[in-house]
């Protein structure tokens, strides 16, 4: 009996997902992954600061999905051939446990990406997953039954069925190839970038991070909050991250000019603020403000916010001015700055866009358009925020067409 063969575009987790569990499904299947660069998993590699954010500790399919912007509705369904749970067995089985943060991230209990690497690679070269690297992929289309790949160095290989799992293209030009499969793509535009603030006081603070602060953005519904770094360039962290998936296309149709008010003490708005401040100008009314402030803020920062108010350094509380007192609780519940671009993550950038959902089977992640060919991963339309959500849908795709796949060439 001829072997099937299954090939997978792009070595990355969905890419991998899929090859190495259509190989272990099904013996009888040939597997071969085409990666374009010279890197294999490079997503993975990275993400976390190099711990691997593997997925989220979240076991209700109804509130996972209302983390991802885009896709949402397409993931409640498939979710329920692969979820959270499933991710953390699978590991698991394959002796990699996971170990959940205070903030529901998971992460491989060594701390290192490299854990989950050499599971992947160990479960390819167990079931004999061939990996073809520097093979980019440039147009694919079918002659009697078969698929046929056509690649950057003019070799052509054909398959039996076909995972494109390449993950997102920045640039909607880079789709084209996809496009000429009659897919529709929904306009890649980035998300999960940082806000740069150039020329701004405030980056002299790089490295200063803050627990909890409320970000908006001005003229818009769009509201985050959560931890926030000061960087050399302007803001990072999850709240920025996360407030950058959420306006994806809002902020690209601005071309990344907008402004932002950040209220670095959630706790307060500026009523009550206003009456904790009459508080503390009676009980420290000698002490200087400067000194011991009293919202847990990192010092810098709060020299830098009575700085930005006028406040003198040697001003007691029981002297501070009506005027300096009404800078200071505006600079701390709603301080404005203005956005004048981004900055990506080079090899954890997350686009937003892709092949349009209507257009795949959920239940199998098969084309509606044309047998035999699937996706997976981030080159499909959808996009979740920072925290595992990414991979999630990642290792879910990649499992449902792996599946599907397998059972095609029973």
């Amino acid at each position: 009996m001829t072997k099937k063969r299954l090939i997978v575009i792009g070595g990355g987790a969905a890419g991998f997902f899929c090859a190495v569990n259509a190989a272990r499904l099904n013996p009888q299947l040939e597997v071969i992954i085409l990666e374009k660069s010279n890197k294999l998993l490079s997503k993975v590699k990275v993400s976390g600061g190099g711990r691997c954010n593997v997925t989220h500790a979240c076991y209700s399919i109804a509130e996972m999905i209302k983390k991802y912007p885009r896709g949402s509705s397409f993931l409640k369904k498939a979710f329920h051939h692969f979820f959270t749970n499933d991710t953390i067995a699978w590991f698991a089985e394959r002796g990699v446990a996971l170990k959940t943060e205070a903030d529901g991230r998971m992460f491989p209990v060594t701390n290192s990406s490299q854990t989950i690497i050499d599971c992947l690679m160990k479960e390819a070269n167990k079931y004999h997953v061939e990996i073809r690297l520097i093979k980019e992929v440039k147009g694919i289309y079918t002659t009697d039954g078969k698929w046929n790949l056509l690649m950057n160095n003019n070799d052509e290989i054909s398959a039996d069925f076909i995972c494109i799992a390449s993950g997102g293209y920045p640039k909607s030009v880079q789709y084209g190839w996809l496009k000429k499969s009659d897919h529709a793509v929904e306009e890649p535009v980035p998300s999960l970038f940082t806000f740069n603030l150039p020329d701004n006081s405030i980056t002299a603070l790089m490295g200063v991070a803050v627990d909890n602060a409320v970000v908006k953005i001005v003229g818009t519904k769009l509201s985050e909050s959560g931890p926030l770094l000061i960087t050399h360039w302007g803001m990072s962290g999850p709240a920025i991250l996360k407030l950058s998936a959420w306006g994806a296309r809002e902020l690209a149709i601005c071309n990344w000019q907008f402004a932002i008010l950040v209220n670095w003490i959630p706790g307060y708005n500026e009523n009550s603020l206003r009456d904790k401040m009459q508080l503390l100008r009676f009980e420290r009314a000698a002490q200087k403000i400067i000194n011991r402030n009293p919202f847990a803020l990192p010092n810098r920062l709060w020299e830098y916010l009575l700085a930005q108010s006028g406040v003198h350094p040697d001003l007691r509380w029981a002297d501070l001015p009506a005027k300096e007192q009404n800078k200071l609780i505006k600079n701390l519940c709603a301080q404005e700055f203005a956005v004048k671009g981004k900055t990506t993550f080079k090899e954890e950038f997350v686009t937003a866009g892709g092949i349009e959902l209507n257009e795949i089977d959920f239940n199998t992640m098969q084309s509606k358009k044309h047998a035999g060919l699937f996706f997976a991963g981030e080159i499909i339309n959808v996009d979740g925020i920072t925290g595992g959500y990414n991979f999630q849908n990642a290792w879910t795709t990649g499992w449902i067409a792996a599946k599907a796949i397998a059972i095609c060439n029973v």
